[in-house]
């Protein structure tokens, strides 16, 4: 495979979640929007759509840098097959809690990498098993009052007052619940060839 490691890194996402996850790794990388359709295709299964849009994020933006490695990643909240996305205002995040309360929820989290210039792509997919308690309306209006999570798949922020609303989170990649799975995104760039936990890091 061709020496990857002293191109640039780009995170393909807008989100603040991704990019504080993505700092934890320490490496340098550049932010930048992908500007992707998020739309479901018809009867698409929600974690068929997420591991199609991280995908489609990272290619977006490496078309456009295709010297550098870019990571994209998107998650899909999954009700018995259902596609929960970001609820966007009060009312439908009040409808979603009152929807996933009392049942397990799969945040289907996937994540891709992908450099154009050297052919490199991998992709992965990190379900993370949700349940909620039942909860009556008083505590789901009071916690979207405190905490308004309304640019969060499935209206419920697990790093933050939402883990009140949970019985079990069940993963094998602990940060896929907040947006990026960080153990799968490690495993992808050292295959890529990006170093990490070196003196240098990415990008030098």
């Amino acid at each position: 495979m061709p020496d990857i490691s002293n191109r640039k890194l780009i995170l393909g996402s807008t989100s603040a979640y991704r990019r504080e996850l993505l700092t934890r790794l320490r490496i340098p990388f550049s932010v930048e929007s992908p500007g992707v359709d998020e739309s479901p295709l018809p009867g698409e299964h929600p974690a068929a759509l997420s591991i199609r849009l991280a995908l489609a994020k990272a290619q977006a933006v490496a078309q456009q840098h295709p010297d550098c490695v870019v990571i994209g990643s998107d998650q899909v909240a999954d009700l018995d097959g259902q596609a929960l996305g970001k609820p966007g205002n009060h009312e439908r995040a009040v409808a979603q809690l009152r929807q996933m309360q009392g049942k397990t929820v799969v945040f289907q989290t996937a994540v891709a990498v992908v450099c154009l210039r050297t052919g490199f792509c991998q992709q992965a997919l990190a379900p993370v098993k949700v349940t909620f308690r039942t909860l009556d309306d008083a505590e789901i209006e009071n916690y979207l009052q405190m905490e308004k999570p309304y640019d969060c798949a499935g209206s419920a922020k697990s790093e933050g007052l939402g883990i009140v609303l949970l019985d079990a989170i069940d993963s094998d990649d602990p940060t896929a619940l907040v947006g990026l799975p960080l153990i799968r995104t490690s495993r992808m760039l050292r295959a890529a060839g990006i170093a990490l936990l070196s003196a240098t890091g990415a990008g030098a």
